[in-house]
């Protein structure tokens, strides 16, 4: 009977082994970088060993041209580093793959034609939002000109989305996000303002839902927003939390049926949100950005009933924020930094990056937050009660786009180049 209960004992053991070197491989083969603010949704990484210092000449692994002009941030998979592109002129989408460990490009597809293409303001472009990746699939989207879905393998369209009305009339900025078999998409334009979700496997519409929103006025570039959503759960109920122009919208991400919203001047939304388990945090764009914290606990209008606070001082209107450790970094258009007490919204402190603008957003990884500027320099410092920078690299060309993290390695895209970053004396 001992002998029969050694003997179980032994097959436990090794079933739990063979679960955890299957638990770990499928951690293996999960993104490292697979949408707008990475896995979390949120800009952090549980990734270590990153560089802090790099130049032209130092600590970049490959650096590859990518053709056009397009703000969106890289997303990566395995061994592939996608990115979206565009004409100047608008009237050619397109996507470029390019290989993890050389910088090769594998892939350089051409997506859709646009015969007129709608104005831009011209800090945007006609492909600034993020794609989104899974495993054999990546989904690709360009506002009112049409969302696609390719085999990450050989980039054929899977399927395509063109039907979908909107006059971003300054260009589209929100990104897609994936909810189990939804692909979520914004628009918020000066004519229309909806969202809908996808059948990511077919492209079929599963439900649409307009905003409803009393905007306060008839003209449509105050209805304007170009924020990527996010889906929290709350005491047992999950939430598509929505920013838009003038509100943010709280949505059933199954059905669109909305739970609560709470309304603010601002419009033209940006920042995609926070949260930390009991508030939100949402940035309101532009005329002036204010920051929100609200208890996502509430039903119908709750602007009254559930903001915990508003703080009205160094808000960015494009980049969003970090929340680290009860604290909340952010650094705004014209180069102002700041740190945030989460959950009072009391000022911890402030610093001013010297000739500097932004609007990619900064990242946490390794332990360190880097924020890219658009005249080509990376601020890198940590987080804490002090302001205290560890390095500021410059490379020859700014920086739009949102800075990706993939193993070791930083993927950092300038106007006209794809980099890979990497501490090159790691190993030596």
């Amino acid at each position: 009977m001992a002998l029969l209960h050694l003997r179980c004992l032994f097959s436990a053991v090794c079933l739990l082994a063979v679960m955890m070197t299957t638990a770990s491989l499928v951690m293996a083969e999960e993104p490292y970088w697979n949408q707008f603010r990475g896995p979390h949704a949120d800009g952090t990484s549980q990734a270590t060993g990153l560089p802090t210092t790099w130049s032209e000449k130092e600590n970049i692994v490959w650096k590859t041209p990518v053709h056009g002009r397009a703000w969106s941030s890289p997303v990566v998979w395995k061994d592939q580093v996608w990115v979206t592109t565009s004409t100047k002129d608008g009237k050619t989408l397109g996507v470029v793959c390019v290989d993890f460990n050389t910088g090769k490009i594998l892939h350089d597809k051409k997506i859709f034609d646009v015969e007129k293409p709608q104005y831009i303001d011209p800090s945007n472009s006609h492909a600034s939002s993020t794609p989104i990746i899974e495993d054999g699939r990546i989904y690709l989207h360009y506002g009112a000109y049409g969302t696609a879905c390719l085999d990450t393998k050989t980039a054929k369209v899977l399927w395509e989305r063109r039907d979908y009305p909107c006059n971003h009339w300054r260009g589209a900025g929100s990104s897609p996000i994936i909810y189990q078999n939804l692909l979520i998409l914004q628009y918020d334009g000066y004519d229309y303002q909806y969202i809908v979700a996808l059948d990511k496997e077919t492209g079929k519409e599963v439900w649409k839902k307009d905003r409803n929103i009393d905007y306060g006025t008839k003209n449509g570039d105050s209805k304007k927003a170009f924020a990527t959503p996010r889906v929290i759960e709350y005491k047992g109920r999950v939430q598509l939390i929505s920013p838009a122009a003038k509100a943010t919208i709280s949505y059933n991400p199954l059905t669109g049926e909305e739970y609560w919203k709470f309304y603010y001047p601002q419009h033209s939304a940006a920042n995609r949100p926070l949260f930390d388990g009991e508030k939100i945090y949402v940035g309101t764009g532009f005329g002036k950005a204010h920051l929100y914290a609200v208890n996502p606990g509430g039903t119908g209008i709750v602007t009254d009933t559930h903001v915990k606070w508003i703080e009205q001082k160094g808000i960015p209107s494009k980049p969003s924020q970090l929340l680290i450790d009860g604290l909340i970094y952010m650094i705004d258009d014209k180069g102002i930094a700041t740190c945030l007490e989460a959950e009072t919204g009391d000022l911890v402190w402030k610093e001013r990056m010297d000739r500097s603008s932004f609007s990619a957003s900064p990242i946490y990884a390794d332990g360190k937050i880097y924020a890219p500027d658009r005249e080509g320099e990376t601020r890198v410092f940590l987080p804490g009660k002090d302001y205290k920078e560890l390095a500021s690299n410059k490379l020859d060309e700014g920086c739009v786009a949102s800075l990706a993290v993939a193993g070791k390695s930083l993927i950092l895209r300038t106007e006209h180049f794809l980099y890979r970053i990497e501490d090159q004396s790691a190993g030596k």
